[in-house]
């Protein structure tokens, strides 16, 4: 694919990530046929390791259409890690805040501007115990909705065996394999042209985690559970056992 539009701090970017990418995993990536050439579209990415931001923005930025992803917007700054997203046109997100709806637009002018967005719908490093993506927040069906531009599929699985989740130190030895596998896009098609209410982008959310953990599921060789993890409901598991626990033991002491 023609590389279009890279600039300046993308490719310095590469400069300084891909040498020690390169050393520490090797490369299993498919799918890249399915990356538009042109055109705006969104990727619906997992996530499952502190490093896979980088190891993924590699894969794309081999196929030439380069992501713009969202991310925390304390990021934006940090010196030069903030000079480093403002230039290569990252987008903040800024939570719980009169602008948490600017990610939003941003995401849907990107898009119209014929730009690629990088989701993480997850919204965080899965919780999932054995690692599969959660339920996901509504945000990637939101902005796929307004524009109705392809939404692009991807798993990976291999940076979370070199940095695991949540872990501080990465683990070498062996060296590990990024995986990663794009898939043809989501038909969103039955949900155009119809009032976006939360169950609307529920239901739309839930059919693109579907596609991610399929191609995951192609991957890993394996079934996913047919639940996904879901942390709001776990929350509201452990808070209730919490509570049965100490009901438990305060009937115990009288």
């Amino acid at each position: 694919m023609p590389r279009r539009r890279i600039g300046f701090w993308y490719r310095f970017a590469a400069v300084l990530c891909k040498p020690p990418l390169v050393v520490l995993i090797k490369r299993d990536w498919r799918g890249m046929e399915h990356i538009p050439a042109d055109g705006g579209f969104i990727t619906a990415v997992n996530h499952n390791s502190h490093a896979d931001p980088f190891a993924y923005a590699h894969y794309q930025y081999n196929t030439g259409r380069v992501p713009r992803f969202l991310a925390k917007s304390g990021l934006f700054k940090k010196g030069f890690v903030g000079a480093a997203m403002r230039g290569t046109g990252q987008i903040p997100v800024y939570r719980e805040t009169t602008d948490a709806l600017s990610a939003f637009r941003a995401a849907i002018d990107a898009v119209q501007r014929g730009e690629c967005v990088a989701f993480y719908p997850e919204g965080t490093i899965t919780r999932d115990p054995a690692q599969w993506p959660m339920t996901g927040k509504t945000g990637a069906a939101r902005v796929a909705l307004t524009t109705k531009c392809p939404v692009i599929p991807v798993a990976q699985w291999g940076a979370n065996e070199l940095l695991p989740p949540y872990a501080k130190k990465p683990n070498i030895r062996p060296r590990k394999t990024h995986h990663v596998l794009a898939g043809p896009p989501v038909d969103l098609s039955r949900f155009y042209d119809k009032e976006m209410t939360p169950d609307l982008l529920k239901e739309a959310t839930a059919v693109i985690m579907a596609a991610i953990t399929r191609q995951l599921e192609e991957i890993r060789g394996e079934k996913a559970p047919e639940t996904p993890y879901d942390p709001r409901r776990e929350r509201i598991e452990q808070r209730r056992r919490t509570q049965t626990q100490s009901g438990q033991e305060e009937e115990s002491a009288k």
